[in-house]
């Protein structure tokens, strides 16, 4: 019986089960873990660099998901997109309260705190600009570089996920990445944020 459901939702786009989600249906919520808790996870790791943490960022964003799914439209964006952001926008704040931990006791270290508020302002600038600029690529080249920049897929990886040929998956990162540029207006600094080693196969 539980292949069964799990068959059926096989066959269901992330949006399908996120409306699932908004019913109350829990085997959906579990569906939508399955698809992007590892992702996720990833990228919670990344921005906090603690596992505990990482898991607990992990756990707020799809309660969230589990308690706002109603509210999520499908028109402002791939349901992806929002799990994922929910999960880096959790992860923030719980930068923010380990660092005011870190901080609030000990008035004698300033530097450690001024350092990773830079950073965090930084990572934050940034990755605001650069979805500004997703939202202007068509869907097809916006997908695949979410999914590079959130999800820290290969090219290969991509083609598998998206059905699509390696060769086509190729095109369209790199016609995003040179728009991209061209709207960030900044290609020797953007560019690197947009050239790691899991944009390639």
């Amino acid at each position: 019986m539980p292949s069964a459901v799990v068959r059926d939702f096989a066959h269901l786009s992330d949006e399908a089960v996120v409306a699932l989600v908004a019913r109350s249906e829990e085997s959906a919520l579990a569906e939508l873990y399955d698809r992007f808790g590892r992702i996720a996870y990833g990228l919670a790791l990344r921005i906090l660099r603690d596992e505990a943490l990482a898991e607990d960022a992990v756990q707020d964003a799809f309660l969230t998901v589990w308690r706002s799914a109603a509210r999520y439209m499908p028109e402002r964006g791939k349901a992806s997109t929002w799990v994922l952001t929910l999960v880096h926008r959790r992860a923030v704040d719980l930068v923010r309260r380990e660092e005011r931990r870190r901080t609030e006791p000990i008035e004698s270290a300033p530097e450690p705190a001024s350092g990773a508020a830079d950073e965090l302002a930084w990572l934050r600038f940034q990755r605001e600009r650069v979805q500004e600029a997703l939202r202007q690529l068509p869907d097809q080249q916006r997908e695949a570089l979410e999914l590079a920049y959130y999800g820290g897929f290969s090219q290969s990886e991509l083609a598998d996920r998206l059905g699509q040929p390696l060769g086509t998956i190729k095109s369209r990162m790199f016609a995003g990445l040179t728009r991209l540029r061209e709207l960030l207006g900044d290609p020797h600094n953007e560019g690197s944020a947009w050239s790691p080693t899991h944009s390639t196969t």
